[in-house]
């Protein structure tokens, strides 16, 4: 059999390292990657800097050009160099031009915000599912499958109108082996974690000192740890919690996961950092309730999700 050409649009770096992984498993085809991109007007604003806040430019997207840059993977900026056989992304909010027509198989990065009134106003008025959030994920109907994290997803997705039959609960990349953080050389132990959000920088309402003051109320007294969002400004977050949560640490990079590991709790909002948190059984206080989250943990299965996927890519290859 011929090889076939594959295109892996990436995103943030935690989908870029999906599409990086699921492609392994590709290696007889030729595969070729791209950041995230868009076409009209939308690219317009992205090439301006007005999108620097999402997956289209600013630190996302250095980050996955860095990371492909230092794997030395094929690059095809907005895939117009081949034709493609088959495409593969974790979001389906956009579906540039040029791939509409193609077979499209579409990954789940990660936890999904919630369906609050922005979801229920702009699908019922039938607007762009970019101009709500990640709650829109899997209501393009562009794609030949999705790759779902987890049964209690699957069911998730099928309530929102995703169509059952094109539903692959595989697992997801990064979120299936949980237990593997657990090994790790982060220092501290029995600690509360709290993990910030970059609400703030992709213009949704946050109530910072509110988060830092409830995160203070949970440890009562035991060691809090900050883990501030890579995209988020990093001096304003600094500034706060050193105003409001006087005496404990800071960090802005270093390995979250094995800093999910080794905490005792997780204070979050609903960001995917809940998925470790989840399938390592902390004790967590989110935005979200315990029975829903519960459903929500990621299939666990040793690692083997980006070969589930695979396999699913192979049978439209053929």
């Amino acid at each position: 059999m011929s090889h076939k050409k594959i295109l892996f649009i990436c995103g943030t770096l935690n989908q870029t390292t999906m599409m990086y992984q699921i492609a392994q498993h590709l290696g007889d085809n030729d595969c070729f990657f791209t950041p995230f991109y868009t076409d009209n007007w939308l690219k317009i604003l992205a090439d301006w800097g007005y999108l620097d806040f999402s997956i289209l430019g600013g630190q996302p997207r250095r980050n996955t050009e860095k990371f492909l840059k230092e794997k030395s993977l094929p690059v095809d900026f907005g895939g117009i160099s081949h034709n493609y056989d088959l495409v593969l992304t974790c979001s389906d909010l956009i579906i540039p031009e040029n791939i509409e027509h193609k077979k499209i198989i579409l990954v789940q990065e990660g936890m999904t915000d919630p369906e609050n009134f922005k979801y229920h106003l702009i699908r019922n008025l039938g607007l762009p599912r970019y101009l709500a959030n990640t709650s829109m994920t899997g209501l393009s109907d562009a794609y030949m499958k999705f790759c779902v994290a987890s049964d209690g997803f699957k069911e998730i997705f099928i309530k929102k109108g995703v169509k059952p039959e094109k539903i692959e609960v595989t697992g997801i990349p990064n979120f299936d082996n949980c237990r593997s953080y657990l090994k790790n050389d982060f220092p501290y132990q029995k600690y509360v974690l709290a993990a910030t959000s970059h609400l703030r920088e992709t213009f949704k309402y946050e109530n910072r000192k509110a988060f830092i003051e409830k995160a203070v109320a949970i440890a009562n007294g035991r060691q809090l740890l900050f883990k501030l969002h890579p995209n988020e400004n990093l001096s304003r977050a600094r500034e706060e919690i050193e105003r409001w949560a006087s005496g404990s640490m800071i960090f802005s990079d270093g390995n979250t996961n094995h800093m999910i590991a080794n905490c005792d709790t997780l204070v979050t909002r609903y960001s995917t950092v809940l998925f470790v948190a989840l399938a390592l059984g902390k004790r967590i206080f989110s935005d979200l309730e315990s029975e829903y989250l519960q459903k929500l943990t990621p299939l666990q299965n040793g690692g083997r999700s980006a070969k589930n996927i695979a396999a699913v890519c192979e049978q439209y290859l053929d």
